[in-house]
């Protein structure tokens, strides 16, 4: 580094150098082995250079330095006055880009031409641009006709394009010292027409909170359950009486609706269980009421694919361009972007080899739902673009204007400059131009000049006002539509379950020889008929059900079926004949084989004496034989 003094002497240079010798103080100028006047400075000796916040490395600028600086500027500029350079560059529109004239002749555009025709005039010299045959910024593995193939064999004097400084292109070539920019890539996908985060009845909370408020719906009931059956046995109170499991559960899920219950505790601890849970069910639905009515109304809008590493765990398909920055830093292990190899090889990510970035938008974002990956000055004119041309379709629908929507964090920020050939001394030349285009600002204000200074269609539109749409509600309809399955399959579970009872029923008197005729046959109609008429009568009776409210012919008296019917003047009225005639009827048979029974079995069951008839509905009924049971049997359907 150079003292205060070299520097008031380095820049006197530029205005009177011839006249250095004479305006140089005397302790500055020393005699040279050869008896010429050479300048020299030393460091005072009480000074370190680790003082002067140097390190111990650093070589040290003295004003022989400086001065040897100048004189190697002033011989370049010499040099290349009147040259004829050979520039590459790459079609990376708005950076750079290329047009063919009439002639053939290829002529630069954007700003890397803006600047290098700034160079041109100051140093007065002349160039003709070339661009690869791939277009490609190249790298080890993929160097044959690309950019940097055509600078590592100085097939041109000069590489004018951002180009992004990747580590293994180093060893081709020269990055130049000055960094144009930090390129910025960004990521463009399809508007979603809701925000990530949500905006339906699921939106006021994330998917772990919807987990646990379902897990506590399931475990409250049987916890409760559980507490008051330990309860009532730790205290052996008679006073409060369990609750069953099902009366609990319902419990649960009516206070999740703000209905009431029809259970009243009497005990302390029990209603302080209830207690509990009614204050969480109330404290719930009061935040989830405020944020839906927030969600609905003021929530900012966000988009589910934000950084790498959504792209990365969500397998999203996604696109660049053909031998860009973001290809190698994928492709290169030692890059930021290294972890996303594997998406190339499962073949989620496309690069492309056209350079009109408006097919690539239509084709694969609009077309497929790809995320386009471009650096963001690339970007912002293309949707710019897109965006005036939407505006002759509609003129104030802004979803119409802008159905893409622009990621704000960067996929990949990479330093971007020229490049030389390695040993090439243009850029000691060029670069301290470059460094103050760099710093007045020159060089950002190129690259957005052509962009309005409003936003071009932010993430957020911003509107104010949002009918509710179908998607809103859609969780309503899944929930109906879950019930009436639910229901209908409980339904029909029912109907299985009391046809399949009735067949046991069936069968199980079967084997008692109920249903068979005199003679021994088994009456046989059709089983499913048989069990589908169960089904559907609506007198159907179970043995052990009550008859009373029911006008259910009673079974003989008593006495009746030992008499044979004796003693009853109106044999018409008798109710035995009855029953022969409904038993006739229904099943064309009587029941029974024993002709001291008249029309019924005789059964021993559970260490009983029964009669067995058949009612005409088609049950079995028992008439017990011993006189007590035979007697409140009798009076049961008299009485």
């Amino acid at each position: 580094m150079a003292t205060g003094i070299e520097l008031l002497v380095a820049a006197a240079l530029c205005v009177a150098c011839p006249a250095l010798n004479e305006s140089l103080p005397a302790n500055l100028i020393q005699l040279s082995g050869d008896g010429n006047m050479s300048m020299s400075t030393e460091m005072p000796i009480d000074i370190d250079a680790s003082d002067v916040g140097l390190d111990n490395d650093t070589p040290v600028e003295t004003l022989d330095t400086i001065i040897n600086k100048k004189l190697r500027l002033r011989e370049m500029r010499d040099w290349i006055k009147g040259k004829h350079l050979r520039i590459a560059t790459l079609e990376d529109y708005p950076l750079s880009y290329t047009e063919v004239l009439e002639n053939g002749t290829r002529i630069g555009h954007g700003v890397s031409f803006q600047i290098i025709d700034f160079l041109k005039k100051k140093f007065n010299f002349t160039y003709e641009v070339f661009v690869p045959q791939d277009n490609i910024i190249g790298s080890p593995t993929d160097f044959d006709r690309s950019l940097i193939e055509m600078v590592n064999n100085s097939l041109v004097d000069l590489a004018a394009a951002f180009i992004p400084s990747l580590s293994d292109q180093r060893t081709f070539v020269s990055y130049s010292t000055t960094t144009l920019d930090e390129g910025e890539w960004i990521m463009v996908m399809q508007r979603p027409r809701e925000s990530a985060s949500g905006s339906g009845l699921l939106a006021p909370f994330e998917f772990w909170v919807w987990i646990l408020i379902l897990v506590s719906l399931l475990a409250v009931g049987p916890i409760i359950y559980v507490l008051i059956i330990l309860r009532n046995r730790l205290t052996g109170d008679g006073v409060q009486h369990p609750y069953s499991l099902g009366h609990c559960a319902w419990f649960v899920y009516g206070a999740l609706m703000k209905q009431g219950s029809t259970l009243s505790p009497i005990a302390d601890s029990t209603r302080l269980l209830f207690a509990t849970w009614w204050i969480f069910i109330t404290i719930l639905t009061s935040f989830y009421t405020a944020n839906l009515t927030a969600f609905l109304t003021l929530s900012k809008f966000t988009l589910p694919y934000n950084t790498v590493n959504d792209i990365l765990v969500k397998n999203k398909h996604f696109v660049s361009m053909r031998g860009g920055g973001v290809e190698y830093a994928i492709r290169t292990t030692n890059e930021s972007l290294s972890m996303l190899n594997r998406m190339i090889q499962n073949n989620y990510a496309v690069f492309s080899d056209e350079t009109n970035d408006t097919y690539n938008l239509q084709n694969y974002v609009e077309r497929n739902g790809y995320v386009f990956v471009r650096d963001r000055p690339a970007i912002n004119i293309m949707l710019y673009q897109d965006y005036l041309y939407r505006k002759t379709i509609s003129y104030s629908d802004e979803k119409i204007h802008c159905p893409f929507a622009m990621a704000r964090e960067p996929f990949l920020k990479k330093k971007r400059t020229f490049a030389y050939p390695i040993g090439s001394n243009l850029s000691q030349l060029f670069d301290p131009e470059l460094l103050n285009l760099v710093e007045s600002g020159i060089v950002k204000h190129l690259s957005a000049k052509d962009l309005p200074s409003a936003e071009i269609c932010p993430q957020d539109l911003g509107g104010t006002e949002r009918q509710l749409r179908n998607g809103d509600l859609m969780m309503t309809y899944y929930i109906m539509l879950a019930g009436f399955a639910t229901s209908l399959a409980v339904f029909s579970t029912e109907l299985i379950f009391r046809y399949v009872n009735s067949r046991h029923e069936a069968n199980k008197w079967a084997r008692h020889g109920i249903g068979r005729t005199p003679n021994g046959q088994s009456i046989k109609p059709s089983r499913w008929l048989r069990g589908w008429q169960r089904l559907d009568s609506g007198q159907k009776q179970l043995l052990g059900t009550s008859t009373l409210g029911q006008n259910v012919t009673p079974p003989p008296p008593y006495q009746s079926i030992f008499n044979g019917g004796h003693g009853n003047a109106a044999g018409a009225a008798d109710p035995r004949h009855r029953w022969r005639r409904a038993m006739g009827q229904g099943n064309g048979v009587l029941l029974g084989n024993d002709p001291s029974t008249d029309g019924g079995v005789r059964r021993l069951i559970n260490g009983r004496d029964y009669i067995v008839f058949r009612n005409p509905d088609g049950q079995n009924q028992l008439v017990p034989v011993r006189s007590p049971s035979a007697a409140l049997f009798q009076y049961t359907y008299t009485e």
